[in-house]
């Protein structure tokens, strides 16, 4: 085992502050990564104030990984030392169960290991994500990134691009579909560049005609303001796709009306009840209301693949680890455009 630096929080009600922890050595199937950058997701700051009551503590956040390979298991052929490379929410899974043999292990039906808070299969205790200077991955769930992307702004799409990406790329939006993101965050940023690389007409809908400006030069071609009956009514039964990254419990019934006969609407960023539906709002028009949770290993390459050749990464803000609990802050004020990531040399140097 290697003892390394790494930033934690004892209790719900803790700051972060350094802690060293442990990482196993190499195995045969590993890569050990040194860990450049780390994007700050809110499912950080969810699991540090346990909000979902699963927390376990002390708690390395951190699942939006980028860094260099520092050594690799002698069963490990797709990589080499030196690579640019990516660890995004899960570092393991059954490998065996129908959602894993279809490329789907953050459906692991035996329950898959997250980057930080699952039960550790090689040391005991539970993992340790990203606020860290290096982790050891099994080879599977190591992405290979392009190297014409920032690295820095390339971190956050192994958890807020992946989030948008999948279920637009699941569900088929193609070139002229109308499509609307709503909610203008560290989702609904990506859900916009996503959207519009794949030729969709795309549509910031939002509660803020102070955000339209943003949103036009992240690539939405117009703006619906939703407290606004009359734009809401004009776009009533249009959209072929919704994405709802709204982060908090809501009514859908407005947002269902915008759909199209047998279109669907899917929620990513609310992980709470929601406001009643009208049944009535999906009967008439053969309307879905879906869920969809990250992607797969083999999807999120995919994705990473398609920003390499679309120039898509997360607009960010870097910050020193040292700053981590003044970004949380901000981050439960919505107060950054729209990711931050850390500068992991912060904690090197410290």
């Amino acid at each position: 085992m290697t003892k390394i630096k790494a930033y934690a929080a004892d209790n719900k009600d803790a700051n972060l502050k350094p802690l060293e922890i442990e990482r196993r050595e190499t195995l045969k199937d590993d890569v050990k990564i040194d860990i450049m950058y780390c994007g700050v997701c809110h499912s950080d700051l969810h699991q540090v104030q346990n909000d979902w009551k699963n927390s376990v503590y002390p708690v390395v956040p951190g699942h939006e990984i980028i860094g260099k390979v520092l050594e690799v298991g002698a069963g490990v052929t797709k990589f080499k030392v030196g690579d640019l490379v990516g660890v995004g929410c899960l570092v393991d899974s059954c490998k065996s169960c129908s959602a894993c043999e279809d490329n789907l292990e953050q459906f692991c039906e035996n329950g898959a290991t997250w980057t930080y808070n699952s039960k550790d299969k090689h040391l005991g205790g539970h993992t340790f994500g990203g606020y860290s200077e290096s982790v050891t991955v099994n080879k599977e769930f190591v992405l290979k990134v392009p190297e014409n992307l920032d690295p820095k702004a390339a971190a956050p799409l192994l958890c807020a691009g992946i989030t948008t990406y999948s279920p637009l790329a699941h569900w088929g939006v193609k070139k002229g579909d109308k499509v609307g993101v709503i909610g203008l965050g560290g989702l609904g940023h990506m859900g916009i560049k996503f959207a519009h690389a794949m030729g969709a007409h795309t549509v910031m809908i939002t509660t803020s005609p102070s955000k339209s400006e943003d949103a036009k030069k992240l690539g939405a071609d117009a703006v619906l303001i939703s407290k606004d009956e009359a734009q809401m009514k004009e776009h009533a039964n249009s959209f072929d796709f919704l994405l709802n990254t709204i982060p908090v419990g809501h009514d859908m019934n407005p947002y269902a009306a915008l759909l199209k006969r047998d279109a669907t609407m899917v929620i990513v960023g609310a992980v709470e009840p929601l406001d009643p539906l009208h049944g009535g709002s999906l009967i008439m028009g053969r309307k879905s209301i879906a869920g969809s949770l990250i992607g797969g290993l083999k999807e999120t390459q995919e994705m990473l693949d398609f920003c390499g050749e679309n120039n898509v990464v997360s607009d960010i803000e870097m910050i020193d680890i040292q700053n981590i609990n003044e970004a949380y802050d901000r981050l439960q004020k919505s107060d950054v455009k729209y990711r931050f990531v850390i500068d992991m040399k912060s904690l090197k140097n410290s």
